[in-house]
């Protein structure tokens, strides 16, 4: 496992874990971003040098395998001429930049699979950034919804849980005062009838039994009714 690799691990899981915790996951989200975004850079600049420095292992490369023809080539010539001695010499250099051609064949290898190990991984910290970054808009718009709904719990809770109640109990209590003054009013009108009804009635019985004397005394006078 690279270092770059081990360090992308700890960072996701490290997120996951502080995402549970978190009260503002979206700062959080941020933060990681931020730090994400310059390990790309870094890996990116780390990546140009590693292309750089393949390509110059590379051309040592080519070079040696150059000057390993170039000096067999020679070789054969002076074989030809008859002068074997300077055949000898071309052929030992001939050996060294096969040797020299060979190890940097080698080193370039390395460098290609570094460099492809390398880019894997810059895009797969890319894909991450993108999930991480998908993430955000998610939990934002979850704290946008808890936010709102929380706005209309307060609105809720102060309508219809206070102001409404205690609206309707003070006009009930209006209308309720309403009714019992006219149930008084008319209930002392009523008292005022009857009162009336009953002084009437004990007037007519007075006047009748005043009549009813006066008929008495007439009759003892000797008057009759006609």
């Amino acid at each position: 496992m690279s270092i770059l690799r081990r360090v992308k691990d700890i960072s996701v899981a490290t997120l996951n874990e502080m995402l549970e915790q978190s009260e503002d996951p979206v700062r959080l989200i941020d933060r990681y971003l931020y730090t994400q975004k310059e390990q790309i850079d870094q890996s990116e600049r780390l990546y140009l040098q590693c292309l750089n420095h393949g390509q110059g292992i590379r051309q040592q490369m080519l070079q040696a395998e150059q000057m390993k023809e170039k000096r067999e080539q020679q070789a054969l010539i002076a074989l030809k001429a008859g002068e074997e001695s300077i055949a000898k010499l071309a052929l030992q250099e001939k050996i060294l930049h096969e040797e020299k051609a060979d190890q940097y064949r080698e080193l370039y290898e390395q460098s290609k699979q570094s460099i492809l190990e390398l880019q894997e991984q810059i895009n797969q910290l890319k894909t991450d950034y993108q999930e991480v970054a998908a993430k955000r808009g998610y939990y934002q718009a979850r704290l946008e919804t808890v936010r709102l709904q929380q706005q209309l719990n307060a609105r809720m809770s102060g309508v219809s849980g206070n102001e409404t109640p205690r609206m309707f109990a003070r006009l009930e209590d209006k209308v309720s005062d309403m009714e019992l003054e006219a149930r008084s009013l008319r209930d002392i009108r009523q008292a005022g009838r009857d009162a009336l009804y009953a002084a009437g009635a004990a007037a007519h019985s007075v006047l009748e039994t005043e009549l009813d004397k006066l008929r008495k005394k007439l009759e003892k006078e000797g008057w009759e009714k006609k």
